[in-house]
């Protein structure tokens, strides 16, 4: 980081293999994807300005969850994996311990069912 004349600060992003959100441009956006998902335990994958991955990371949050949270240009969204029924569905979608969980109403019906915290518990989320 750089200081600015004006007091403000520059960030430069720099390629780095540590981070798991790191960017290689030579990666497809669905090898990019089904990294992301193996390596974090939750992740929600959304659209820009998607108030259904706003509650899906609220309801997380609430359970004291923070998932990896990846907005997806549209030409990517076909590059995420089907659920485990092999329908295709698009975003917003949460993928926990590697799996496809579904949308909204699926992480809802699973908090609802009581299976949700244990899942989350299993996979180390907490």
């Amino acid at each position: 980081m750089q200081g600015l004349r004006d007091g403000g600060v520059r960030l430069e992003l720099t390629p780095t293999t540590n981070s798991p959100l790191a960017i290689d441009v030579s990666e497809t956006a669905e090898t990019r994807i089904r990294r992301l998902i193996a390596e974090n335990p939750v992740v929600v994958f959304s659209r820009s300005s998607c108030c259904m991955c706003h509650v899906m990371k609220s309801l997380l949050s609430a359970i004291g969850v923070h998932p990896t949270a990846i907005e997806l240009d549209e030409d990517e969204i076909p590059a995420l994996p089907p659920s485990a029924d092999g329908s295709a569905g698009g975003a917003p979608a949460v993928f926990i311990g590697g799996t496809r969980v579904g949308g909204l109403e699926s992480l809802v019906a699973l908090h609802l069912g009581g299976h949700l915290v244990p899942k989350l518990a299993e996979v180390g989320a907490f």
